[in-house]
């Protein structure tokens, strides 16, 4: 029996070939793996010794060669495959060991060059991956380090079921596909659109308790691309204390981060159902979290707190009044997290701040799935000052008023449309989300606001189609209105507003999200 083990991850690899050879395989082996093996006291032996023909062209040829492929690809159950390899003198190779190079981290480093790209586009690997897969009947393919204990342990007591060989050639060529769509994404690097052909790589971080609900099964993986978000947000977020995450609690953590991130200034988020419920800017978190409460206290139990900010004990101190499934910062005090933890069904994360938070992030394809497909789309990750505000009523709005407007406006955002919001001071009052009727996200707006919505701006995701917001809210007594504007109906809601004396603001830029 003849194994050939040659891995960029070289993890228990040692102990894997050592365990083969127990098992009366000769093991083959190219470059650094050979060397660790040999220097680890596993006899090997070079695929130079099977093949009759050196490594050449710095390596990029040495295993492409018909006493591998042959020896890999032969049927068993084919008496005429059997006699050609017996004619060429070509044994047959019965299990392959095989990981690709780092291509996802290497063009991720900083100052990579195409040439150094290119290098680490590996050829032989996947060719023995999808030679071995192909004829998994016959030949045992196995790509991850974690399936090395129980192949030896199956190899011992007689061999792998079929089952056991489909698995892994299963998971094989998965390997392979998740590192050409690597590959194919780094190429397409600058280029504009979308390609005709479109794969998404994905590794499992870890699995759930269940879904949305508990009779659907879940799972959460991390996008394996180049270009992706990178190692921070809540997919890469440490958990310090609690229970596990949920599936909803996955969703609900990622929305909270989303928010508090769109904001430069020190910001606190508190998120119900993907939607901010309270959110506040101030130099003092533990002010931030008082004013971003006052939006809903009550919508706010159960929800999830996120601030941009690190937690101090004056903030942990606010914060643990009220029962809450998840708080997510960049950092927190020793005492803060004393107090945090007296919450026992509170999960803690620690989450790295993405690069030029507050900013726009650089954009992302955005994938949205429907039966039977995707939709893919660019983020909306617009810079706040590539808007430019044009005022359309006789009053402009004043300094102040501006500086609660944009708020306004980059906290309506990530609300679920039709959307409202009435802010005032940087901090969150009201909001209407998710309403069939722009109108009655205005009307649940300003009775959530109640006394406060007087003096205050009031943002909305999309154009009015009629003058009614506007009405509504001049008879709660807003004072300036953010919208996009573009309806055919515009001159309304201005000629409303006029007569009103509120000042209003057209951005030309939507924000629906549905």
């Amino acid at each position: 029996m003849r194994a050939i083990v040659s891995v960029w991850d070289k993890t228990g690899v040692t102990d894997f070939a050592r365990g083969l050879v127990r098992l009366g395989y000769e093991v083959v082996s190219t470059g650094g793996t050979k060397k660790a093996l040999a220097e680890a006291g596993v006899p090997v032996k070079s695929i130079s010794d099977i093949t009759g023909f050196p490594e050449i062209l710095d390596g990029r040829v040495k295993t492409l060669h018909p006493s591998v492929h042959g020896g890999i690809l032969a049927r068993r159950d084919l008496p005429d495959h059997m006699s050609q390899l017996a004619k060429n003198k070509i044994e047959t190779i019965d299990l392959v060991a095989v990981n690709l190079y780092p291509f996802v981290q290497t063009v991720s480093k900083e100052g990579v060059t195409l040439e150094d790209a290119l290098e680490n586009i590996d050829i032989g690997g996947p060719t023995l991956i999808r030679a071995s897969a192909k004829n998994f009947p016959g030949v045992i393919v196995v790509v991850d380090p974690a399936d090395y204990g129980a192949v030896l342990e199956k190899l011992a007591k007689g061999g792998l079921e079929l089952a056991d060989r489909k698995r892994l050639a299963q998971k094989a060529f998965q390997h392979v596909a998740t590192y050409d769509t690597a590959i194919s994404q780094y190429l397409r690097q600058g280029e504009e659109g979308f390609p005709v052909e479109m794969t998404v790589a994905m590794k499992k971080r870890y699995s759930l308790r269940y879904g949305e609900n508990p009779h659907q099964q879940a799972a959460f993986y991390a996008e394996q691309a180049v270009g992706a978000k990178g190692a921070t947000g809540i997919t890469w977020a440490e958990q310090l204390w609690g229970k596990e995450l949920s599936f909803n609690n996955i969703l609900d953590a990622d929305a909270a981060w989303g928010v508090v991130t769109d904001f430069a200034a020190p910001t606190v988020a508190i998120i119900k159902h993907t939607n901010p419920c309270g959110l506040a800017c101030h130099d003092d978190i533990a002010e931030a979290y008082r004013r971003a409460l006052t939006g809903d206290p009550i919508a706010a139990f159960g929800g999830i707190v996120a601030t941009n900010r690190p937690v101090d004990a004056s903030a942990a101190g606010e914060i643990v009044k009220t029962f809450y499934e998840i708080i997510i910062a960049p950092k927190y005090e020793a005492k803060a997290l004393e107090l945090l933890k007296k919450r026992k069904d509170l999960r803690i994360l620690l989450a790295e701040l993405p690069p030029g938070y507050g900013k726009a992030e650089p954009p992302y394809i955005d994938f949205r799935r429907v039966k039977g497909g995707f939709l893919v789309q660019t983020s909306d990750t617009l810079p706040e000052s590539s808007v430019e505000l044009k005022t359309v009523t006789k009053r402009a709005p004043t300094g102040s008023e501006v500086e609660d407007l944009l708020f306004a406006w980059r906290v309506v955002k990530h609300v679920k449309s039709n959307a409202i919001v009435l802010a005032k001071g940087k901090t969150l009052l009201g909001m209407g989300a998710g309403q069939p009727s722009r109108i009655v996200s205005a009307q649940i707006a300003v009775e959530r606001a109640g006394d406060k919505v007087s003096g205050s701006v009031l943002a909305s995701d999309a154009m009015f189609p009629f003058p009614d917001v506007v009405e509504l809210a001049a008879k709660g007594k807003v004072t300036a209105i953010i919208q996009p504007g573009g309806s055919i109906r515009d001159e309304d809601s201005i000629k409303a507003a006029d007569e009103r004396g509120i000042a209003m603001v057209f951005t030309r830029v939507r924000h629906f999200r549905h």
